[in-house]
């Protein structure tokens, strides 16, 4: 891009922002302050209200109250079109690409001053010369529907760097990459802030992110604005504390000696013996997955989002066909029927669970109920619901399970994130026998409050003699919990280690498809 073109980036300034839904405030009176060629990060718990501050910036959004400024002028965002026009751009959780087309295609179709009539020849130039400076090769001809997570995401940030944006905001933007790719990308970012062609705005929940690369912090919670400062001046706990209005201590899980430090001989709890399924494409999304979870381990599966693991859980969970192979437990075939999945006290704890796992308009305690409502003293008489016992049994639970708030009779749909993933959980758990536990990304989005007490429940099943399966897209989050973790890339395991003998080059390597 030629240096007359480079523009500095804004002094961008949010005053008093409140954004309310009916009578509820998602932003309260909210102000931040980004200074230009600033590497900023913008942390809070899920619901703390990041993404509609980040929105009302962006124009998505009209805020109730409050002026977002401009160089110092009041500067009325009316939609992303005028966010774009003063060099504002985004790089959202999901991809905005559009699959079908060519990388060329989205880049170029992204401008907002398109030609009525394109010559393809000159754009090509044009981006081909582009690339010659940009910090990642991709080639301008792949289908993006061909291109990996990681390349996805390296696109989204091209076309930001391409339509010449001068104060980019990412929104969790390293979910979908590996560590060494996710290092790659923030820290060409943080080079192009340090020679001023760019500001950046970073909402990340990855204390490590922001150590490495930010330099101030703001901090919101439950709407409001809960602190903040240099980063150089902040610890993890700190800023922590921040976010959930209480300090956080160091913690680690305890977990007892594991028949995985036995001789291999013991016989396996849970067995995948070459397991195989077709996607939403229609194409093998995975190649015959062979794996054994024995009695008292948690095996962790790592992996970029979108290499087989959604697929593998929908098999086990019995929410998608598998085309070939067999899952076994205790050396007998399990089939995922009401009746196997009880026989063999299997349980699973899938990813979004108000989607997948639960009935949003039914109540809490009917939730809780689902796995043993046709059972004594769920039911009399062969079908009708005993509703007493069954609103005893979600009050049991929801103290047990810490729910909150503690009503068994209010729709599951209204509570938290967290405290549906704690519902769900306490269902899975409620008989308090447990063979083999399937948990897919638990703690993905939740508060640390959360995230401690599912981790807590993971290790105290494993710990009393279950085999757990543990599918997380957080690598320490595996390397903390697991005993064995293996790396999924493209439908197929490729990689297995231990906490103790892991090697994080190598296993970002697996995770990137560099086998």
């Amino acid at each position: 891009m030629p240096q007359a073109m480079i523009q500095q980036p804004p002094h961008l300034e949010a005053r008093g922002i409140t954004k309310r839904f009916g009578d509820f405030a998602a932003v309260d009176n909210v102000s931040i302050n980004l200074l230009p060629g600033s590497f900023h990060a913008l942390l809070g718990e899920n619901g703390a209200g990041k993404s509609t501050l980040v929105k009302c910036l962006m124009g998505f959004y009209h805020a109730t109250e409050g002026e977002i400024r401009l160089n110092g002028l009041p500067t009325p965002i009316a939609s992303p079109r005028d966010a774009r026009h003063h060099g504002l751009g985004m790089v959202f959780q999901h991809f905005t690409l559009i699959p079908s087309m060519t990388v060329a295609e989205n880049l170029v179709l992204a401008r907002p001053d398109l030609p009525a009539v394109i010559d393809w020849n000159t754009e090509r130039a044009k981006l081909e010369d582009f690339l010659k400076g940009a910090p990642f090769q991709v080639d301008l001809s792949s289908r993006v529907a061909e291109l990996s997570a990681g390349q996805k995401q390296k696109v989204e940030i091209l076309k930001e760097l391409y339509l010449r944006t001068r104060f980019l905001i990412l929104d969790e933007p390293t979910s979908v990459l590996t560590p060494s790719e996710a290092d790659e990308v923030l820290g060409y970012l943080r080079h192009l802030v340090d020679k001023g062609e760019l500001s950046v705005l970073l909402i990340t929940h990855k204390f490590r992110e922001v150590q490495s690369f930010c330099d101030a912090v703001t901090v919101l919670r439950r709407g409001r604005l809960a602190g903040g400062g240099s980063v150089a001046e902040l610890t993890p706990s700190r800023m922590a504390e921040m976010m959930m209005g209480e300090a956080r201590t160091e913690r680690k899980v305890g977990k007892a000696a594991t028949p995985s430090n036995a001789p291999v001989s013991i016989q396996p709890k849970l067995r995948l013996e070459g397991l195989r399924t077709i996607g939403d494409n229609g194409l093998e999304a995975l190649h015959g997955v062979d794996l054994t979870v024995r009695a008292g381990e948690i095996v962790g599966i790592a992996g970029v989002s979108g290499n087989g693991q959604r697929e593998l859980v929908e098999v086990i969970a019995g929410q998608r066909e598998a085309s070939g192979g067999r899952i076994a437990v205790d050396g007998k075939t399990h089939l995922p029927t009401r009746e196997d999945l009880r026989n063999h006290k299997f349980y699973v704890l899938p990813e979004e669970p108000l989607r997948n796992a639960s009935v949003p308009g039914m109540t809490v305690a009917e939730n809780i109920a689902f796995r043993l409502f046709d059972q004594p003293p769920f039911q009399n008489s062969g079908f009708l619901l005993n509703r007493s016992a069954i609103a005893d049994f979600g009050r049991k639970m929801i103290e047990r399970f810490s729910i909150r708030p503690p009503n068994p009779d209010a729709p599951i749909g209204d509570l938290s994130g967290g405290n549906v993933q704690r519902a769900i959980l306490a269902r899975e758990l409620a008989s308090g026998e447990v063979g083999v536990l399937v948990a897919a990304n638990p703690c993905f989005g939740l508060d640390f409050k959360a995230v401690d007490f599912i981790h807590d429940r993971l290790v105290e099943t494993r710990n009393k003699g279950a085999a757990v399966l543990l599918i997380s897209e957080d690598l320490d989050e595996l390397l903390d919990l697991a005993d064995r973790v293996f790396v999924m890339s493209g439908g197929k395991l490729v990689h297995e280690t231990t906490p103790a003998t892991a090697d994080l080059a190598e296993i970002g390597r697996q995770m990137a498809g560099h086998h």
